[in-house]
């Protein structure tokens, strides 16, 4: 009886030990509910039609267009003459420069008209008058002059033609100067005219021919003795 006693309060020992041992290691799993809130629809994020809005921040941003007006001709920095060939222009250029090396200074002024201005020479004259004309001695193509006298402007617009034309000049005593002015070119160019100075009885004091290019002039001096 007592030895049964004995068994029974250590088998209820080893009963309550397991079961706190047991009780301390178990773990209670609580299973994972799925809420149908919690799921992310990425379409959600995407906008569903393009946004068109052509101001940011309240600032205009500039149409974008596709097509570009382009010019249908080309910037040049050449004539607008044409050749048939790109090197002709550049043929033409040098043919010019390569004509002026084969002809003397004297031609090439005679075909460009000088760049300096020319004096004729002074004539002694004892005339109290002499008639001072002029004319273009080349093609009529428009040349014009001026006329001084002393620096004094006698005749200040002259258009030459094929025929002698001038005025009477009152001599004074010593040095007249007498200077053309040559005010262009014409349409061919160079100015060319020839002229001539007459005393008053009808003698030959001096005569001469020039071809000045523009802003050049002839100068000759009568002396009244």
């Amino acid at each position: 009886m007592r030895a049964h006693f004995s068994f029974f309060i250590l088998f209820t020992f080893v009963l309550s030990t397991y079961g706190q041992v047991d009780t301390r290691n178990r773990s209670i799993s609580i299973p994972a509910v799925k809420s149908k809130n919690d799921s992310l629809d990425a379409r959600s994020l995407l906008p569903s039609k393009p946004i068109n809005n052509n101001r940011i921040n309240s600032i205009n941003t500039p149409k974008v267009s596709n097509r570009l007006n382009m010019p249908k001709k080309e910037f040049s920095m050449f004539p607008t003459e044409e050749f048939g060939n790109p090197g002709e222009l550049y043929e033409s250029r040098i043919s010019k420069s390569l004509d002026n090396l084969k002809l003397s200074k004297e031609e090439v002024e005679a075909k460009n008209g000088s760049s300096t201005d020319q004096y004729f020479g002074d004539f002694k004259s004892s005339a109290e008058s002499v008639n001072i004309v002029y004319r273009d001695h080349g093609y009529e193509d428009g040349d014009v002059i001026q006329v001084l006298v002393n620096d004094d402007i006698i005749q200040p617009r002259v258009y030459l033609t094929n025929g002698f034309r001038g005025f009477k000049l009152d001599l004074q005593k010593g040095f007249n100067k007498i200077d053309f002015l040559a005010l262009n070119q014409g349409e061919s160019g160079p100015n060319t005219a020839e002229f001539q100075v007459v005393d008053d009885k009808g003698s030959l004091v001096a005569a001469n021919r020039w071809n000045l290019a523009t802003g050049v002039k002839a100068t000759i001096i009568v002396v009244k003795e």
